[in-house]
């Protein structure tokens, strides 16, 4: 069974960074798309960010500028790196795999509070 394992949540500081990261027990290249989701208390799980198997990339507009995904295949891992870190930035985020057969994995998720 492919597991994934989000990382790197915490408490942040507003302005400040932090590197969340996916691991993925299997073969990240099997994966056409990864995406990174936050969901915070009362609101819609909001698509933040993606990545195809060629490295294009998507972006939702309030994170724009600011988070950065990106895959280190030889370490079966997507990165999303978080920058000017607002308040409601504050949430779990979650990593998703989709590949063939309409099939998608999920990690169980990482805490991100940001404040002062």
């Amino acid at each position: 069974q492919v597991n994934f394992a989000e990382s790197g949540g915490g408490l942040v500081q507003p302005g400040g960074s932090l590197r969340l990261s996916c691991a993925i027990s299997g073969n990240i290249n099997d994966f056409y798309r990864i995406e990174w989701y936050r969901q915070s208390p009362g609101k819609r799980r909001e698509l933040v960010a993606a990545v195809s198997d060629w490295d294009s990339t998507e972006y939702a507009n309030s994170v724009k500028g600011r988070f950065t995904i990106s895959r280190d295949i030889p370490k079966n891992t997507c990165n999303l790196q978080m920058n000017a870190l607002e308040p409601e930035d504050t949430a779990v985020y979650f990593c998703k795999g989709m590949k063939s057969a309409s099939v998608d994995t999920w990690g169980q998720g990482t805490l991100v509070i940001v404040s002062s």
